[in-house]
């Protein structure tokens, strides 16, 4: 019986070890942080803004300097909103309207790593993925997914939201598209009016402290 007892001792030891092993440490368990977004993507955003809705298709391309949302307004018109990275902004139609506006800030686009230094919140479940939380200068709450760490959702402070449809890594939209019409260079056109929403988003894509 003596060979049986050390060798049910020796498993033992072993279990034991094994499970002493096994437990995190801090080195192995660190505060997630945002993962950078690529150098160029496309998305597709569904932004709900106290019940008004809209559709954004974004195109990011840090690769040459330049940022195209493109905003289908609920049963509305389609808002052009075409940002470079010297600070530059045009808001334009293309339907017979032949509506433009411009704006010069002096910060240009989101760089990839906008998202450095934000406070990070937990996990919680959002539009059914469980997501890391971070929050940054009380301006926004952004959600990205544990597994994929592509993002899902993010909240402005105003309660705007946007919920991320698609999200392409690489893709490119073709230089013709960038192009702001002729009418937003020789003044004939009519000025565009900002709603609320573009002008609430604006401060994220543009503002200084977030950069």
């Amino acid at each position: 019986m003596a060979a049986p007892s050390r060798i049910m001792v020796v498993l033992f030891l072993i279990c034991t070890a094994s499970l002493v092993f096994s437990e995190p440490t801090p080195d192995e368990d660190p505060i997630p942080t945002p993962t950078p977004w690529p150098h160029q993507f496309h998305s597709i955003l569904v932004m709900n803004y106290s019940g008004i809705l809209q559709i954004i298709d974004l195109w990011y391309d840090w690769t040459n300097g330049r940022n195209f949302n493109i905003i289908q307004h609920q049963l509305g018109n389609v808002l052009y909103d075409l940002e470079w990275n010297n600070g530059t902004s045009f808001f334009y139609t293309l339907d017979s309207s032949k509506q433009c506006s411009s704006a010069q800030l002096e910060v240009g686009i989101l760089r990839p790593n906008w998202l450095d230094g934000a406070n990070y919140l937990g996990q919680k479940q959002v539009d059914g993925f469980l997501c890391n939380v971070w929050e940054k200068v009380e301006f926004i709450w952004y959600y990205e997914d544990v597994v994929t760490k592509r993002p899902v959702h993010w909240v402005f402070y105003t309660g705007r939201e946007a919920h991320v449809m698609t999200f392409e890594v690489g893709a490119a939209l073709e230089d013709i598209k960038w192009q702001a019409p002729v009418y937003c260079f020789d003044n004939s056109s009519a000025a565009i009016a900002i709603d609320d929403s573009i002008r609430t988003r604006i401060p994220l894509l543009k503002g200084s402290t977030l950069l």
